[in-house]
Formats: C-alpha cells, sequence, structure tokens
C-alpha cells in the first residue's frame, strides 16, 4: 500500500532549485534596472546616526525550512500526533525572504558532521520501498548540514551551513547599505526514537571542536568587514556587556551591509563557546547570557508573554531581544494575534514568525511590522529615531 502513495521527494527538490533560480533572476533583474540600494550614496543619511537596537525588524523561525513530504507527514502523524501538525510550515529561499519579505532576522539549525554523509540518507523512505540515499552530494561533503529534525523533518533550502550563509552574502553583496541581518543558530545533537528500528542517524555531540567549527565555517564564507562580532562591539570596554550599557551598540552606519550571528543554545553549549573567550574575545557569535554576565548583550526570550514587563526592561536598558511571534502553527490556525501584538509592542529587536505571509490552508495570521517597512522605530527604545527618517532597506 505504501508503495502506492505519491512521492513528493523529486517534486521538492525541483521547486527548491526553481524558487532559488526565480529569486536569483529577480535581483539580478534589480540590479540592472538600478533597483537595488548598491548604487554609491554620497549624501548623509540621517537614519545613519541611528543605533542598530533602535530599531525593530522582522525575523523568521527556522528559516531554512521545508514541511515534509505528504506521505512522511501521514506517517508522523501515525506516531506523533501531537507534534506532526506542528511541522506544516515552509519557506522560501533566503534570498527570496531578504528581497521580497523584509526579513532581517533568520534562524538555521545545525548538526555536526565532520566526516560528510551522517545525514546522506532518509531511512524513513525505505517504509516506500525507496532507496533511503537522499541522492545529495552536498551531504555526502564534511561540514555542518542544516536540517530541522534528522531523519522525519529534513527538507530544507539549503542543505549545509557553508551553502545558506553563501546565500546570505550573495544577496548582501548586492545590496551593500541593507539594514543589519541577524542569523540566529541553534547546534543541535539530540537522538530520536528510531520505533521501527530503521538505523535512524545518531547526531555527534556539539563539543568543542564542533563549536569552533561554527566560527570556521561563517569566516570561510564572509570577509571580516561583512561581519559585526563581540570585539567589534566591545571596543575598549572592559567587557561586553558595559560597552552595550554605555557606549551602545553600532550605529546604522557602522552596521549597514553586516552580518551579526547568535547562539540559540543556552547551557552547556553556551559555556563551552564562551569559555577561554572572555567577553567572546576572538569568537564570531554573540551568546544569550544572563544580565551581569561579561559576555550579556543579546537576550532570547521565545514567549513574550512569559515574563510581563521583561523584554521592556532588557531593551530600555541597551540589550538586543529576539522573541517569537507564533509558535508551532497555533495562531495560524486560530488566527490569534494576540501573541503577535504582545511581542511588537515589547520593543524585541527581532520579532521572529512562521508567517511572513499567511498560509491559506488555515486563514489570513501574518506578522509584518507595522508601517510596512523592513524596520521600525523601536517602540521601546527608539533614540533619536522619528517616523519621518527614511530607514531604507
Amino acid at each position: 500500500m505504501m508503495k502506492s502513495l505519491p512521492s513528493r521527494f523529486a517534486f521538492a527538490t525541483r521547486l527548491r532549485r526553481g524558487l532559488l533560480a526565480a529569486s536569483l533572476a529577480v535581483l539580478v533583474a534589480a540590479q540592472v534596472a538600478g533597483c537595488s540600494d548598491g548604487a554609491d550614496n554620497t549624501l548623509a543619511d540621517p537614519a545613519d546616526s541611528l543605533r542598530l537596537n533602535q530599531l525593530q525588524y522582522l525575523g523568521t523561525h527556522n528559516s531554512y525550512h521545508i514541511e515534509p513530504p505528504q506521505e512522511v507527514f501521514d506517517l508522523l502523524l501515525a506516531f506523533i500526533p501531537d507534534v506532526a501538525p506542528t511541522l506544516l510550515y515552509s519557506h522560501p529561499p533566503l534570498m527570496e525572504q531578504f528581497e521580497n519579505q523584509g526579513i532581517r532576522q533568520i534562524e538555521l539549525d545545525i548538526f555536526h558532521d565532520p566526516d560528510g554523509g551522517l545525514y546522506a540518507d532518509r531511512q524513513a523512505r525505505t517504509l516506500f520501498e525507496e532507496p533511503a540515499a537522499s541522492g545529495i552530494p552536498e551531504l555526502d561533503e564534511p561540514g555542518l548540514k542544516v536540517l530541522h529534525v534528522q531523519e522525519i523533518d529534513y527538507e530544507t533550502t539549503c542543505y549545509t551551513f557553508v551553502s545558506c550563509l553563501q546565500q546570505v552574502k550573495l544577496w548582501s553583496d548586492m545590496n551593500p547599505r541593507h539594514l543589519p541581518i541577524m542569523v540566529l543558530v541553534e547546534a543541535k545533537d539530540e537522538p530520536i526514537p528510531d520505533p521501527l528500528d530503521l538505523g535512524f542517524a545518531v547526531p555527534l555531540p556539539f563539543d568543542r571542536a564542533a563549536l569552533d567549527q561554527i566560527d570556521v565555517e561563517i569566516r570561510s564564507v564572509f570577509d571580516s568587514d561583512q561581519l559585526l562580532v563581540p570585539d567589534d562591539v566591545r571596543g575598549d570596554a572592559a567587557t561586553l556587556e558595559q560597552a552595550i550599557l554605555t557606549t551602545g551598540w553600532p550605529t546604522l552606519a557602522q552596521a549597514r551591509g553586516k552580518v551579526l550571528f547568535a547562539l540559540d543554545n543556552g547551557g552547556s553549549k553556551r559555556d563551552l563557546y564562551v569559555e577561554g573567550h572572555p567577553s567572546l574575545q576572538g569568537r564570531v557569535l554573540f551568546v544569550d547570557s544572563p544580565v551581569g554576565t561579561p559576555e550579556a548583550a543579546f537576550m532570547k526570550r521565545n514567549d513574550p508573554r512569559g515574563n510581563p514587563g521583561e523584554i521592556e526592561s532588557l531593551v530600555s536598558q541597551g540589550y538586543l531581544v529576539r522573541t517569537r511571534a507564533d509558535a508551532d502553527t497555533n495562531e495560524s490556525r486560530t488566527n490569534d494575534t494576540s501573541r503577535r501584538d504582545i511581542a511588537l509592542a515589547t520593543g524585541a529587536q527581532y520579532i521572529s514568525t512562521d508567517y511572513q505571509v499567511p498560509d491559506p490552508r488555515f486563514g489570513s495570521y501574518q506578522v509584518s511590522i507595522p508601517g510596512g517597512g523592513v524596520a521600525r522605530c523601536n517602540p521601546v527604545n527608539p533614540g533619536q529615531c522619528t517616523d519621518a527618517i527614511d530607514l531604507g532597506r
């Protein structure tokens, strides 16, 4: 019976390639037409004196994600009926998100694969009398891989961390005065149940070498002058936290066209990443560290309703905060905008969503920056930002 089920693997691959090609075509056409913001601008821009934390930006959650093929979803629904529906969301290629949807914060989940090939097979495909081998050359290469959950939720618009970052760099190079882009990176190594004994891949732990590899792969794609790293923000201050609480974050004049990275993980992974790097000296990623620690600068607060007033307080003091407007497809299915509205009102600089455009299967739920721009003046800590200032792209 399973053999007769239609496979969407080939279709998803064609769709992924088609979307990426279409995104490139749009970008090249814009460049030829002179529509990009890459042209030299010799006039002073009043927005450039603002600091990057004095704005509010739109982000996407699991920005690489494509929902599972129908036959895999049906299987998941039978085994994990509470979890499967939460996987029904998809995003277009990263460059399309930047160009057409105004996204300035993305999230990438990564798995350690130093020898290559650990995630090249999809064992669940054998249940449909198909080969487990994906046939995707990138997955055989050594390096960090991008996916949501090994073996069961593996569809993605870019298979490797480097290939995802190359998309970010390509768009950034074509739009050198863009507002800074934040990339949130989650290091994943949790095994999952294998109830049918199919031989699911067991993730390798993110030890020190694996965490170091994150920095290595980022620097392999971006030149130093394209990155905004903790050393740039700390300057001559004693600690990174002291810098952002006194001097503050860089201005847009200093941050336009740049990309900054943050580690989504807390706990032992964060501590191991920080170890030996006081105030994140020499590191690429900012980390979610508690207030009062030397490396505290970025905070992750997924649920804006969790501790009323906390995010507003953090933003007022000068920290960067990322929160989520929705989760697990719940808000879209019920068209509940309450969490979204609270998230926007907190002043968290990065408002992450799975619905920068509505999903017509569920309804009209959508998240966008009020006013329709790529960013707006931060409602809690705007500094000298006013609605009269054109923030640009």
